[in-house]
């Protein structure tokens, strides 16, 4: 009886001690709150930034704009070594001008991020839908105990954090060139007005990458998606200046029209470019870069008269470029929810 009282006892202790180990093992899977600590949102993220960061595509994207970069910040530390004569013009936001300024060989760092930022964006997200509805990965995953919107949304997200790493890489790889070329340290207004150009370029390729994965929802072939993106891309960045510039000329007042026709048919001109989101960012990035920039509009000569020609403090020049930043998270919002619905209407098993 002792015996069967022993064994009972082991039996018991070891049995205890099997689901102490078990319940220890649980809470190293489990937070504080008792859910699991990689939500299975994130684990789709996770596994779209690691599908970008491996692919082929990503890698040449990420090296033309490196080489661009080095291209411009080359010209653009030539030329302010020439352009250096007083301690005044030096600290006159001078390190801001990595950005901007150019010896004429190579366009600045703005405009190729202008040029080839909505590439970038186009490039993550053409196929990030219909490709794996043809692959047939799609179904299998909405077969899976999930949100069908964490697809959509961590498609997006995923994207979109590997445009932000990348573009704050290089935006800290100029500041480190600048700093080792010119030996001139940024003051803090510089350094804010670089992370906000930076976080600004991040919104502009967003509106392009929403705008890419709307129509790889849209079209079945992501040849076709990809080919519908970059032609809205070349119809703002090229043609649509063209079609602005036969209207301003066709409808342009007559040399002897009133100062306030004038003025009108101006703001009438600058309201049709600013519809081209290539434009708004221009006008942002121009502002925020170029603090002497104090306007964005026509001004009459009431609103010269006291006009003092110093640059603008940081908070202003943030108040000035809102529309424009308004403008482009509007319509990466209108995209990205057009690309929200038409994706939870869509039938995945249709092939």
């Amino acid at each position: 009886m002792n015996d069967n009282t022993k064994n009972a006892n082991t039996l018991g202790s070891r049995l205890a001690e099997r689901f102490e180990r078990i319940t220890a093992s649980l809470r190293r899977l489990r937070g504080s709150s008792g859910d699991t600590v990689t939500h299975p949102f994130w684990v789709i993220v996770n596994k779209e930034i690691g599908d970008h960061v491996r692919s082929w595509r990503y890698i040449v994207l990420l090296a033309i704009m490196a080489l661009t970069c080095i291209g411009s910040i080359y010209t653009a530390s030539v030329s302010m070594r020439n352009a250096i004569s007083t301690e005044d013009e030096v600290r006159s936001f001078f390190f801001l001008k990595l950005f901007t300024e150019t010896d004429g060989t190579l366009p600045p760092f703005i405009t190729f991020v202008s040029f080839l930022g909505p590439l970038l964006g186009i490039g993550l997200g053409f196929d990030a839908v219909n490709s794996e509805r043809n692959k047939g990965t799609l179904s299998r995953t909405m077969a899976q105990p999930i949100h069908r919107d964490y697809i959509i949304n961590a498609k997006f997200v995923g994207a979109f954090a590997v445009v932000g790493v990348m573009f704050f890489a290089l935006g800290f790889m100029v500041m480190g060139f600048g700093l080792f070329a010119l030996g001139v340290p940024p003051t803090p207004e510089e350094f804010w007005r670089m992370i906000f150009f930076l976080l600004l370029s991040m919104v502009y390729v967003g509106f392009w990458l929403n705008l890419s994965i709307l129509f790889s929802i849209r079209f079945r072939q992501a040849a076709t998606s990809a080919l519908v993106s970059i032609a809205i891309w070349l119809f703002f960045s090229v043609f649509y200046q063209l079609i602005v510039g036969l209207i301003e000329r066709a409808t342009a007042p007559a040399n002897s029209a009133a100062v306030e026709s004038v003025l009108a048919h101006i703001s009438f001109i600058t309201f049709l470019m600013r519809l081209s989101p290539s434009y708004l960012f221009s006008e942002a990035t121009t502002t925020l870069l170029t603090p002497s920039v104090r306007s964005l509009g026509p001004l009459t000569m009431e609103q010269i008269i006291g006009y003092l020609p110093s640059p603008l403090p940081l908070g202003e020049s943030l108040l000035l470029v809102w529309p424009q930043l308004t403008g482009l998270i509007a319509a990466t919002l209108i995209c990205f929810a057009i690309s929200y619905v038409s994706f939870m209407k869509q039938e995945i098993r249709a092939r």
